[in-house]
Formats: C-alpha cells, sequence, structure tokens
C-alpha cells in the first residue's frame, strides 16, 4: 500500500485514521474497532465489508505516535 496514499485515507464511519496490516491486508479503524479488507491493493472502505476487531486485535495493536 502506498504511504501516501495511506495518509489521505479515513476511517468512513470516524473520519479517524486508519493503520496498515500488511500480513492480513486490512486497514484498521481502532475508533470504530473495524478491518476494513485490501484487495488486489485496492481498500475496500465499505462498513458492511469490514469485520470488527475483537478486544484481544485491538490490545495486541501497537500504540500511534503523534506525528509532529
Amino acid at each position: 500500500m502506498d504511504p501516501r496514499l495511506l495518509e489521505l485515507l479515513v476511517c468512513p464511519v470516524t473520519k479517524g485514521p486508519l493503520d496498515y496490516d500488511r500480513q492480513r491486508q486490512e486497514l484498521l479503524s481502532r475508533s470504530a474497532r473495524l478491518a476494513y479488507p485490501v484487495r488486489d491493493g485496492i481498500p475496500v472502505l465499505l462498513e458492511e465489508e469490514a469485520r470488527t476487531l475483537s478486544d484481544e486485535e485491538l490490545d495486541a495493536l501497537p500504540r500511534r505516535t503523534p506525528l509532529v
């Protein structure tokens, strides 16, 4: 996933930032607790296509560091 594209994308539910999980090919929204699939390099940012993140998955995510 192009890092420049990731900087522009936001969660369609919360309008918050997304994190990219390269291994699972998903964009993660911590605030919405959703994981959006990336298929063939194309983010599918539809709430009905997203899966809900479990508490364990959220706890396992590294903490975001603010951009300065």
